[in-house]
């Protein structure tokens, strides 16, 4: 559903002459030393399929919000393609773009954005109002979104009166109350404190699983890119460094700057069987889910002295997990097998 190929933002005078040269690989400081311009996104590519959830994550300066905010061209990309529905959204007419952002993509920021002399229910129905639905219609639809998030009760309460978790959680219901195909995320529970921001992690993975959305997430949370992402892109100084699915940036990170990042994730709960497993043994009897975490196993390989066999998602067997390969994995060193 989402598209990018090449995308660079340069800031600075002549921008264009930057992109694709030997000095966009300087570093920030000698870059805008050199031609007074700043490198945010340097030649970035990736797809997001429909219905998946795509993680960009990184430290401050690192470039995801810039990003993130060239697929709607609220800032505008110097270079590449971000097609989305199969149309490059760089070639869109001003009227086009519009109706994109009015029906195809809605974002969610750190900052709320709530009108505060308008309820909770005028809140959520604001888009719909801009797009000229009737007031009865916009209401009830902004009444269901309400309630899909779990805020039922509070529609006439203004801003002020709700918690920061709940007025996210407004923002969330406004940004599907026109149905987008595709949700921005850009680093929304940042400024929530840590249970609110669980809550809220938990709450959009159960949207996500109602309503299978196209969702891009940025945040600078390691532990909210492996709860949430289907696939994670770690970006530093605009470039991404690596992109795999949680338990290949976990399991195999791709440089120092990488294993770093992933040095004190608890393993068990992200690697699974199928990442683990070894080939297939005979006379395995006890089966486990090729899905099942690492953590999940530890009780199932103690109470069995044979091998564990790992059952694929067609029913068939595809290898098989003992209690050495699950203690090396907890232990982060090599599988034997």
């Amino acid at each position: 559903m989402i598209s990018c190929r090449g995308v660079w933002k340069v800031f600075g005078p002549k921008a264009e002459r930057v992109v694709g040269t030997p000095d966009a690989d300087l570093p920030r400081a000698e870059l805008e030393a050199a031609t007074g311009c700043v490198a945010a996104v340097r030649d970035v590519s990736f797809d997001v399929p429909e219905g998946g959830v795509f993680v960009v994550m990184g430290l401050s300066g690192s470039g995801k919000s810039t990003l993130v905010r060239c697929f709607s061209r609220l800032i505008e990309p110097t270079a590449g393609d971000v097609v989305i529905d199969g149309r490059n959204v760089i070639d869109l007419s001003p009227a086009d773009l519009r109706e994109l952002r009015r029906t195809r993509l809605s974002m969610v920021f750190q900052n709320f954005g709530l009108l505060p002399h308008r309820r909770a229910l005028d809140n959520i129905a604001f888009g719909l109002e801009v797009q000229g639905v009737s007031k009865a219609e916009r209401l009830a639809r902004a009444k269901e979104m309400l309630d899909l998030v779990g805020l039922g009760s509070v529609g006439e309460s203004y801003p002020d009166e709700l918690s920061g978790g709940m007025q996210q959680r407004v923002g969330l219901a406004r940004a599907l109350a026109n149905d987008p195909a595709i949700l921005l995320f850009d680093e929304p529970f940042s400024a929530l404190d840590p249970l609110i921001r669980r809550d809220m992690q938990d709450e959009v993975v159960r949207l996500q699983r109602e309503l299978r959305k196209t969702v891009v997430f940025i945040t600078h949370d390691l532990a909210e890119a492996l709860k949430l992402g289907d696939q994670i892109a770690i970006m530093r100084d605009g470039r991404f460094v690596q992109v795999g699915t949680p338990e290949e940036v976990v399991s195999a990170p791709a440089d120092d700057y990488v294993r770093d990042f992933v040095r004190d994730v608890p393993r068990g709960h992200v690697l699974t069987a199928r990442s683990i497993m070894n080939p297939v043994v005979d006379g395995a009897t006890t089966r486990v889910a090729a899905a099942t975490k690492v953590s999940d196993l530890v009780p199932i390989v103690a109470s069995v002295d044979a091998p564990v066999a790992v059952i694929d998602d067609d029913g068939s067997v595809c290898g098989s997990v003992d209690r050495l390969c699950v203690l090396d994995a907890l232990a982060d060193v090599p599988a034997v097998g």
